[in-house]
């Protein structure tokens, strides 16, 4: 039995090992098997891949920018000093306002005219300013006249315009005729304007483009003179008178802020003032007699202005208060007339009267006719 048993078992091991060596011969082939089935022998190459192009995209329009709500703020212009400097302007043309307003007054008081004459009335228009009035003289003795005249004037100069401006003037001349043909006379007299409307015109320039102000404004001139001179009858028809002469003008100009205007950063505000001035003449004239029936008179003298004083005080943006100073200047007046005797007693006159000088006199021309009666 025990052998028996044995021998079973060394059966049993002998079959246990044979179906291990089969199971093991099985399982090598499976697998190489489904390896060949599911894998190469060499790498396996990468697909290419190719994308299909994308759809361009709509263009989608910008949206309008949205008002800021904090805009920037404007540039700040710059031309202050400018502004300043415009005031020295308007002291110019103020100047040159007293020498016209004191040209045309002397018309009224027989520039253009001998100095010895007989008695006379005279009804005149004027360009180049426009003037119209009337003018006389008149033998109080043997020795003194009254020189007297009134006029309406308007005239513009050099960014200045005067209107509704009336001129009165009067004189008194003592001549010394008991002396004979060559003898001294003098003048003494004056020239008013005590109303006239003006408009005056400040200009300066700033970084956002140049400025144009106009005011209106109102206005007055007084002046006072003497004359001292000598006249000589050369001939029954040449007078020639040489003469000096001292003035004193003043103007005084009520004050104004500049008028509305779009643009003016640098505005300015005048106040009330008076401008003086004072000067001297050396002059002399003559008149000639042609034919009998044509007067001729030529004149001239040169003028010095003295111890002038502008009446401008101004008030600017930016540079706060401002006073011009007016300085004193020399030029040449002139005048000339043309009389043509119609009849007895009675002479169509032309005339004209004017300035040559630097600014701000500058050059001037005062043309007109006149009808003149001697009584």
């Amino acid at each position: 039995m025990a052998k028996f048993h044995f021998g079973r078992l060394i059966l049993a091991g002998v079959l246990t090992t044979a179906l291990a060596f089969v199971a093991l011969d099985i399982h090598p082939a499976a697998a190489q098997a489904a390896c060949e089935s599911e894998c190469t022998t060499g790498p396996t190459p990468t697909p290419t891949y190719s994308p299909s192009p994308s759809p361009s995209p709509s263009p989608i329009p910008s949206p309008s920018p949205s008002p800021n709500p904090y805009p920037s703020p404007s540039p700040t212009p710059t031309g202050a000093d400018s502004s300043g400097n415009s005031i020295g302007g308007l002291a110019n043309q103020r100047f040159n306002q007293m020498i016209t307003n004191r040209v045309l007054g002397t018309v009224l008081l027989g520039v253009n005219e001998q100095v010895n004459c007989s008695d006379c009335i005279s009804a005149f228009g004027s360009a180049g300013s426009f003037s119209a009035g009337i003018h006389g003289r008149k033998e109080l003795t043997n020795n003194l006249s009254l020189l007297a005249g009134i006029a309406y004037t308007q005239y513009n100069e050099g960014g200045y315009k005067i209107t509704s401006a009336p001129i009165g003037a009067f004189a008194l001349r003592y001549d010394f005729t008991d002396w004979g043909s060559s003898r001294p006379f003098f003048d003494v007299g004056t020239i008013l304007t005590p109303w006239e409307k003006a408009r005056y015109t400040r200009s300066y320039d700033t970084s956002l483009g140049p400025v144009s102000v106009t005011s209106s404004t109102n206005a007055s001139n007084y002046a006072v003179y003497g004359r001292a001179g000598w006249i000589s009858r050369v001939s029954p028809r040449d007078e020639v008178a040489a003469s000096i002469e001292v003035w004193q003008l003043w103007q005084r100009v009520s004050g104004y802020s500049d008028s509305a205007v779009a643009f003016n950063p640098f505005d300015a505000s005048i106040a009330t003032g008076t401008d003086r001035t004072n000067l001297v003449k050396i002059g002399g004239q003559w008149t000639h007699l042609f034919a009998g029936n044509i007067e001729t008179n030529i004149n001239g003298g040169w003028v010095q202005s003295f111890a002038s004083h502008s009446g401008i005080v101004a008030t600017v943006t930016g540079n706060g208060t401002v006073v011009p100073t007016m300085g004193n200047q020399g030029w040449f007046e002139y005048g000339g007339r043309l009389g043509f005797r119609v009849q007895k007693g009675w002479i169509v006159d032309l005339f004209a009267n004017g300035t040559l000088g630097p600014q701000p006199v500058g050059n001037t021309i005062h043309g007109g006719v006149g009808l003149r009666i001697n009584y």
